[in-house]
């Protein structure tokens, strides 16, 4: 592909101080069957070798821009977009990577009317296992609003007309680490057709995070974009504030749970508590209650010395 021809898939990598799992991200776009591709790397002017990293694939199809986003993503995620010369989106997050066929087996879902075509992903780094988004019935405007998130960037392709159409990623810094279930909602509320498959096809790097400050500011964009996106009637209302006060409990709930998997089982408390009080009939609360009281009489049972009876 000559650099004048339009790629038909335009793939977006932001990336900061990443080089190290960079080259990784480029090699799995590299590694595509399907190779009617370009790639835009959004560097916020790393301090690694980054710049390096790229000019080694020595490839005309990937582009760099050093671009300063001021600690907001999704404004390297909207330069991407303004940049791609492709139909569609893809995002990749600069330390995730796709498996060969990624492209091969979404391209259809696109091809047959879909807007947005999502994956699984296996799981690696701090935790194990699988994440799949969707499926379809959860990816309508109200279910997202009243359930949270079920799509990630990495296993995600957009066409592109579309995510201008909604004004792309909003950059306020409210909704830092929800930008993206940002524009989900909006669209889902647009009428995007979204579909899904389970298929496996890349791997998505868990970083265990160790400061209860990055969950509080999870929540808090979380719950920022609930606010915004929240009918008015249902927030304040005599007859259906039940709906605001559930997607509150899920909100703080998903807050302990973070804080579980820390390992920060006392900081998980507030959160759980608020969530009973919120919404004291979403039963997953009570086992995650009870987790939290079996972890810490383990604990104290580990610090009580024994009695000696000698």
């Amino acid at each position: 592909m000559s650099f004048d021809t339009m790629p038909l898939i335009s793939v977006i990598i932001p990336s900061y101080n990443h080089a190290h799992f960079l080259r990784e991200a480029l090699q799995s776009v590299c590694k595509q069957s399907f190779t009617d591709w370009e790639v835009v790397v959004v560097n916020n002017y790393s301090e690694d070798d980054t710049v390096a990293v790229v000019e080694s694939f020595a490839e005309p199809r990937i582009r760099l821009e050093n671009f300063h986003n001021n600690g907001i993503i999704a404004a390297s995620r909207n330069r991407g977009i303004a940049l791609a010369r492709g139909l569609y989106v893809a995002f990749l997050d600069s330390d995730d990577t796709w498996y060969p066929d990624k492209l091969l087996h979404c391209l259809p879902y696109l091809k047959n009317g879909a807007d947005l075509v999502s994956h699984g992903l296996r799981c690696i780094g701090d935790s194990q296992g699988n994440l799949y988004c969707g499926p379809q019935q959860r990816a309508t405007f109200d279910e997202l609003l009243d359930k949270g998130n079920c799509i990630t960037p990495s296993a995600t392709i957009v066409e592109k007309s579309l995510i201008e159409s909604v004004g792309s990623f909003s950059e306020d810094p409210a909704i830092v680490t929800s930008e993206d279930y940002h524009l989900w909602l909006k669209l889902a509320k647009a009428g995007a057709s979204m579909r899904f498959t389970n298929e496996i096809l890349g791997d998505y790097r868990i970083h265990a995070g160790n400061q209860s400050g990055a969950v509080l500011r999870h929540l808090n964009s979380v719950i920022a974009v609930v606010n915004e996106f929240m009918p008015k009637d249902v927030r304040h209302g005599m007859i259906f504030p039940l709906r605001y006060r559930r997607r509150l409990g899920l909100s703080y709930y998903g807050a302990g749970r973070a804080m579980q998997g820390n390992g920060q089982f006392e900081e998980a408390w507030k959160f759980f508590l608020r969530s009973f009080v919120s919404w004291p009939f979403y039963l997953k609360i009570y086992a995650a209650i009870s987790l939290n009281i079996v972890k810490q009489l383990y604990d104290l049972f580990k610090k009580l010395k024994p009695i000696n009876f000698a």
